[in-house]
């Protein structure tokens, strides 16, 4: 991840009744097995807004079979989307993804995000698109519920312009996912296992956390201030809860993400397990 410079923002609005916000929007399915086709890419125009961002090349499908996904979709507008929780900044917005073609899109910039430093690696193109579909499909299956965690992606997309009409995926240029977990009965901080190996989830709202993981902004867009908008988006959306600690894991040599994340207000957990000492991660909380 690249250094992300922090800067106080245009404006800053968020505003939310204290429950999830309903969206007018069912998300699609998507076939298990696709093709992808680079050639098959979409020519699209020069983007006519005056924020300078290169295109992701985000494939598009062949359709060698019926899909409900569609690359061509135009990205909602805000009174469309009746969303009460979102925030604003500049020229972007950061709101939870509505749409499959959001959640693709995601999964997209994080498969681009896990293999952006071995762009020379042979078939690497393969390797991305196979991890996009797996990661979009470990989103649909979060959605679902599993384990009783309330499951949350997040994207940041550009604001709406007048005359201006983006498809979704020139919309999307920033993404991560936030749970809302419980402890484990006996722990103190996530992971704390070592003293605890047979124990039963705690569920109660004293225990309850917000773990934030899949942060990434799309390496044209980085610097904008995407991503630590996204986590003041966390860290609202955790106080209009009720839940007091945001937890993070972040490897001890991803010094732009620590500083990211220190910037806004996450301390080091005093205490680590050894097991996260052995994979060379830190444990980062932020108090609301």
């Amino acid at each position: 991840m690249s250094t992300i410079s922090i800067y106080r923002t245009e404006f800053l609005t968020f505003s939310t009744n204290g429950s999830r916000p309903r969206h007018k929007f069912q998300r699609l399915s998507l076939s298990p097995f696709m093709k992808m086709d680079s050639k098959s890419t979409e020519k699209v125009p020069k983007e006519e807004s005056s924020i300078k961002l290169q295109t992701s090349s985000i494939p598009q499908l062949e359709n060698p079979r019926p899909s409900n996904l569609r690359f061509d979709r135009l990205q909602p507008s805000d009174q469309e989307l009746n969303q009460d929780s979102r925030l604003e900044f500049g020229k972007f917005v950061a709101r939870e993804a509505v749409l499959d073609e959001e959640l693709w899109t995601a999964a997209w910039l994080r498969a681009e995000t896990h293999w952006e430093d071995r762009p020379g690696e042979r078939y690497v193109d393969n390797f991305k698109r196979k991890f996009a579909e797996q990661e979009f499909n470990a989103i649909k299956r979060r959605y679902s519920g599993q384990h009783g965690q309330t499951y949350t992606c997040v994207v940041t997309v550009r604001k709406e312009e007048r005359n201006v009409k983006r498809t979704v995926l020139k919309s999307v240029v920033g993404t991560l996912d936030f749970s809302i977990r419980h402890l484990l009965h006996g722990e103190s901080f996530p992971g704390e296992r070592e003293k605890h190996l047979f124990c039963s989830i705690s569920r109660t709202n004293l225990n309850r956390y917000i773990y934030v993981s899949n942060l990434c902004v799309a390496k044209s867009a980085r610097r904008q201030s995407i991503a630590s908008n996204m986590l003041y988006f966390v860290i609202e959306s955790a106080r209009s809860e009720g839940v007091e600690l945001v937890y993070v894991h972040v490897h001890r040599n991803n010094e732009p993400a620590l500083e990211l994340y220190q910037k806004i207000g996450f301390e080091m957990v005093e205490m680590a397990s050894s097991q996260l000492l052995k994979q060379q991660m830190y444990l980062l909380c932020y108090k609301t």
